[in-house]
């Protein structure tokens, strides 16, 4: 697996850059006063081909580099892959959100995003039903051949995850965290068997998420939904709540081209009113399992 070490300048096109260095620079960029996703999507939106790195000053990142190297224990900071936008090894699939990330960390298996994968996702305080619903869709799907992905959560994530595992499948989490922290603290367990057998990607940056209260970093959740979204060929929401922050996984699906699916149990759910409106804009109502298979293509 990639490490922060460095890379051979021959796996990249143009331009080479040095993993440790840009996520440096990345974390850097982060700490300057109103950065958000959009603003850095901004900068290098209209300067597709500049490096972090080269628009921070060498001794900041040389810094920055040091507090990392502080936050991090060397068996932590050493297993921490990192794609950059413009090197080969950057998902193309990730230049379909409104605002792709340019710098993202993982742990574990990369080249699990990259095989035919489908999103389930929906309520933290999942029913019995909605549990029950999830099992049976990710059996089907591992079945089919397809990597299940979620987002670590309580509730319907959690129990994607772990029935993926469950039916000798792959799967692979996209979480609203740095690496090196755990949410929920329940889960520990989970992510420490993903990032060692399967794959946890984080677009949230260490120093930033440590710098700031917890009211603040939870813009970063539905960030990941978009993030996890677009890695994938299809969200499932198999139940959420008007309000949920599922729904900006839905919506980010419809943005991106993706499938959409949502559980008839959603539409005959007098409390929401959600499902149809996305009904009208494209997305799948399904009855049966098949409804999702026949609209998947391996």
């Amino acid at each position: 697996m990639e490490n922060l070490r460095g890379i051979s300048p021959d796996v990249f096109k143009v331009p080479v850059y040095s993993p440790t260095e840009e996520m440096s620079a990345y974390e850097a960029l982060w700490l300057r006063q109103g950065s958000t996703f959009k603003r850095l999507a901004d900068i290098f939106r209209d300067n597709p081909d500049i490096l972090p790195s080269e628009i921070v000053q060498p001794s900041e990142i040389k810094s920055i580099e040091a507090r990392l190297t502080e936050l991090l224990d060397s068996r932590e900071y050493s297993n921490i892959g990192i794609r950059v936008e413009g090197s080969i090894d950057y998902p193309e699939k990730l230049r379909d959100a409104r605002n792709p990330i340019r710098v993202f960390y993982y742990q574990g298996w990369w080249d699990l995003a990259e095989t035919p994968s489908v999103a389930i996702v929906g309520a933290r305080k999942a029913t019995a039903e909605g549990l029950r619903r999830t099992r049976k869709l990710v059996q089907g799907l591992v079945r089919d051949g397809f990597t299940i992905a979620s987002g670590l959560a309580e509730g319907i994530d959690t129990a994607a995850h772990k029935a993926a595992i469950e039916f000798g499948g792959k799967t692979f989490a996209v979480i609203g965290t740095p690496l090196n922290h755990i949410y929920p603290k329940k889960n520990k367990a989970l992510q420490e068997e993903l990032k060692k057998n399967y794959l946890v990607v984080s677009q949230v940056p260490f120093l930033k998420y440590e710098s700031q209260d917890y009211r603040s970093n939870r813009s970063f959740f539905p960030e990941r939904n978009i993030t996890m979204s677009a890695l994938t060929q299809a969200t499932i929401i198999v139940e959420a709540s008007d309000t949920s922050g599922t729904l900006y996984q839905a919506r980010a699906a419809v943005e991106q081209g993706r499938k959409l699916f949502i559980l008839d149990s959603c539409f005959k759910n007098p409390d929401i009113s959600w499902p149809e409106r996305f009904l009208k804009k494209g997305a799948i109502r399904v009855k049966e399992y098949e409804d999702i298979r026949r609209n998947l293509v391996l």
